[in-house]
């Protein structure tokens, strides 16, 4: 571990402190990285003291990939602990290898996995919560601990608040980013009552202070699953941290650029778009003119997502390139490239995605490339200036896309301001900062009455 824990605030202080658990903290560049980012942000600029427990850097150097561009925007008032994780999922030096795996790497691979979780059960990232446990008491027996937050997935970054809770009762939350139980592209639920997970979860639900939830559909999920502790879940959205910059383009009849940014897993319908956006080059001579950019990973490990890489020999011929990822500090020059946008999403009622509420801060016209039914439509539903698609066929895409380009081209500079102003209404600052001010107001209730930290 690394990094001292914060002096203890003077008796007139009173600043609260927050124990943020997120295996996903910078430089990490991984899925929800930013949310972990800005809720640590948020609750140091609203007076507590901070303190993240994270996985090592140089876990992120071998696998996620790093941005060290948003670990510099980091409160420099927030201590992070980073805690000893060791995975074979991450252990891509093949000399390191035990000659057993070497030699039989599936069924290696199937036993390391009842091994890690028989500490926890979640694998890969199970076999971590005995450092966890410890690095949690360590910090709490050095400065007290108000309130622990543990944002998932991995599931076991709840492991903290439980055992501060049990052994020093202290209040904890659960920020669920995903979900645990529920494939949130599937809708089914993945663990029968009765598993541990189901266990686990069900017993970390009833103690909880309160549990966020990113959108509606999934808190309804869970309020249907946790009836009894329903009046305690709380949704709050992703949104976005500041308002890109606006584009100094002028929409031209030579030719629009269509962006996308964001992560390219296999879930996101890219080939969907190339064949919508093949088609309606061959009906609207201003597409014909025009190009996409995509912008971001191409998965959410380090891996190139194989689906993608196949595409990308069509690329040229279509007036489509690809240009890598974008770090934190870039990409609202980068959304200044663009004259509308490009949302293409995974399959799932219950998918949002945190570039919805970034892409509505633009102001520019947003193309939908997903399920109608995504909660991201959910978000969309009023914006001024929206295209979605009833399905994903070729011919429905294309519609979109003509659609899109003509109200870019039209758009006015009013438009775009009254396309931004509606979207103030998902600034981070005002999903995060009722919840932190209800918080504080518990820490300091329970400091009123006398119970020991």
């Amino acid at each position: 571990m690394s990094a001292p824990t914060p002096t203890p605030a003077s008796a007139g202080e009173h600043r609260p402190h927050l124990l943020y658990v997120a295996w996903g903290f910078p430089p990490c560049r991984g899925s929800g990285v930013y949310r972990a980012w800005a809720t640590a942000n948020a609750f140091a600029a609203a007076g507590w003291d901070v303190t993240v427990l994270t996985a090592p850097r140089e876990t992120f150097t071998m696998s996620t990939g790093i941005d060290e561009s948003l670990e510099r925007t980091v409160d420099p008032s927030i201590s992070i602990v980073r805690v000893p994780f060791h995975a074979a999922a991450f252990e891509s030096d093949l000399r390191r290898w035990p000659r057993s795996r070497a030699a039989a790497p599936e069924l290696w691979n199937v036993l390391n996995a009842r091994r890690e979780q028989r500490t926890f059960p979640e694998r890969t990232y199970g076999g971590w919560r005995p450092a966890l446990e410890s690095a949690a008491v360590e910090v709490h027996e050095r400065h007290p601990i108000d309130l622990v937050l543990g944002s998932a997935n991995p599931h076991v970054d709840f492991i903290p608040g439980h055992v501060l809770h049990e052994r020093f009762g202290v209040p904890y939350v659960m920020d669920y980013r995903d979900a645990w139980q529920l494939d949130v592209f599937s809708g089914d639920r993945v663990s029968p009552e009765g598993s541990a997970v189901a266990q686990w979860e069900r017993r970390l639900v009833e103690d909880a202070h309160a549990v966020w939830f990113v959108n509606e559909p999934i808190l309804r999920w869970h309020a249907d699953l946790y009836p009894t502790r329903a009046d305690r879940f709380h949704v709050v959205a992703n949104g976005y941290d500041a308002p890109p910059e606006t584009t100094t383009r002028r929409p031209s009849q030579q030719g629009l650029v269509f962006g996308y940014i964001g992560t390219m897993s296999a879930a996101v319908p890219v080939d969907r778009l190339i064949d919508g956006w093949r088609l309606a080059r061959t009906r609207s001579p201003l597409l014909a003119a025009s190009r996409i950019e995509l912008w971001g990973h191409l998965n959410h490990a380090g891996t190139p997502n194989e689906a993608i890489a196949r595409q990308m020999g069509a690329f040229a011929e279509n007036g489509i390139s690809y240009h890598g990822a974008v770090a934190k500090k870039e990409i609202g020059a980068v959304y200044a490239r663009f004259d509308a946008l490009l949302l293409a999403l995974g399959t799932g009622r219950y998918v949002t995605s945190g570039k919805v509420y970034e892409y509505a801060a633009t102001g520019l016209p947003i193309v939908s490339v997903h399920d109608p039914g995504n909660a991201a439509s959910d978000v969309l539903r009023d914006a001024p200036a929206w295209f979605p698609v009833a399905d994903l066929e070729p011919e429905t895409i294309a519609d979109a896309l003509v659609a899109a380009s003509h109200a870019a081209l039209d758009q006015t500079p009013e438009e775009r301001r009254a396309a931004r102003e509606w979207a103030t209404q998902f600034q981070r600052d005002r999903q995060l900062g009722p919840q932190i001010a209800s918080l504080r107001t518990m820490v300091e209730d329970r400091r009123a009455a006398g119970v020991p930290r």
